[in-house]
């Protein structure tokens, strides 16, 4: 059988609440990361070789980052995308110190 695991994988840094609760996974995606997350996991850090073709069709997609027919790779690139860091979207841009010449900085008359 593949994708075998001893234990139920939980990932409590990054959701402490469980996998079930935090909101980012449906029931069945997240039963399926319980069920096989710790060889999935294995298979993505190639602690272990794939055993199955279904396995191996698994660490191809990961790569490619597309999952076309592996519900365990598009359930794996979704805990990916959910754990991995976080985008920020400024509307502003910082000011830098070199480029504007022209700019001086206003005193404090108000002493």
């Amino acid at each position: 059988m593949s994708f075998e695991s001893n234990k139920p994988f939980q990932d409590f840094a990054h959701f402490p609440r469980g996998l079930r609760r935090c909101g980012e996974f449906t029931v069945v995606e997240a039963q399926l990361l319980e069920q096989a997350g710790h060889a999935m996991l294995a298979l993505y850090s190639e602690q272990t070789a794939p055993s199955s073709s279904e396995e191996q069709r698994f660490v191809e997609q990961v790569k490619e980052g597309s999952a076309t027919d592996s519900k365990h790779a598009k359930v794996w690139l979704k805990y990916l995308k959910v754990i991995g860091p976080k985008r920020v979207h400024r509307l502003c841009s910082p000011m830098t110190s070199g480029g504007d010449d022209d700019f001086e900085p206003v005193e404090d008359s108000s002493e």
